[in-house]
């Protein structure tokens, strides 16, 4: 098996597994987002300490990163609270098709932040995404707006958070480093708000709960290894997998069939985001 055939395989386990974890964070109802966020990110937190004391990497990076590792770790903190928020009130597979327009809004960051150039397939290809997403979230002047707006906010902080990751890598971090940072931060900030509220639940929770931060770590497992034995070109599109895996898992969980809208709003982001693959790939 080579090493192309490698890096498609490991991308679908990590789509499977972030899938899995959607799953799970909804299964876990009688906790709440900030205990949810807590239990990922400790378990990230132990397999980043481990990878990073085996590598034998500084703990907290250069000095003169801190500001940005921290602002990393912000949004991405803001961007996994946001995402857990929508899954406890969207269907899966919606929750799964906004925050997977992240990528558009890395490449909006990056011409903004970093002043890489935007490709003239990227521009048409964000007015066309951001119009699917409307399909999905179904704007309305009332409050039943918000898990959809929640979605689609994780997925712009996201962004944010991976252009940050870029940054930092530039200056000299490595991934060990900046995952183990952010763990830590996230673990620090989610402690004490997941004390609040803190009850007994039934066995089966607490699976729920140890299983999110297990899968969690499974999909970024697989995600660097997949980045790793093959080019971000030949594997990226494979992402999209998670949607379809979020959809299985929440009819076969749920009995949930998202309505036309939503259907149609995946299927554009899906091809638009499959068109644009192809094009980078012809005109790298």
């Amino acid at each position: 098996m080579d090493d192309k055939t490698k890096g498609v395989l490991f991308m679908l386990f990590s789509s499977l597994s972030f899938a899995a974890m959607g799953a799970t964070v909804k299964l876990a109802d009688e906790f709440t987002v900030f205990q949810k966020m807590f239990a990922r990110n400790l378990v990230s937190f132990i397999i980043a300490y481990y990878f990073v004391k085996r590598a034998s990497l500084p703990l907290f990076g250069a000095k003169k990163n801190i500001k940005w590792l921290l602002l990393r770790s912000f949004l991405g903190l803001a961007g996994v609270g946001l995402y857990f928020y929508s899954i406890d009130h969207l269907y899966l597979a919606d929750s799964s098709m906004l925050n997977k327009i992240h990528p558009f809004f890395v490449a909006l960051f990056a011409f903004l932040i970093l002043k890489e150039r935007l490709s003239k397939a990227q521009i048409p290809a964000m007015i066309i995404i951001f119009s699917a997403a409307l399909l999905i979230i179904k704007p309305k002047f009332d409050l039943s707006i918000i898990p959809a707006l929640a979605g689609f906010a994780s997925a712009m902080f996201a962004g944010a958070a991976y252009v940050f990751v870029r940054l930092l890598g530039g200056k000299g971090e490595q991934p060990a480093t900046i995952v183990f940072f952010f763990s830590l931060v996230s673990v620090i900030v989610t402690f004490p708000l997941a004390l609040i509220d803190l009850q007994t639940a039934a066995p089966t929770q607490y699976i729920y709960l140890i299983a999110t931060g297990v899968f969690a770590a499974g999909g970024q497992f697989g995600l660097t290894y997949a980045y790793k034995l093959s080019k971000a070109g030949e594997v990226a599109v494979y992402n999209y997998t998670h949607i379809i895996f979020s959809a299985v898992i929440g009819y076969l969980i749920w009995n949930e069939i998202p309505d036309a809208y939503s259907l149609i709003g995946g299927i554009i982001i899906i091809i638009v985001s499959l068109i644009l693959y192809l094009f980078n790939k012809k005109h790298p």
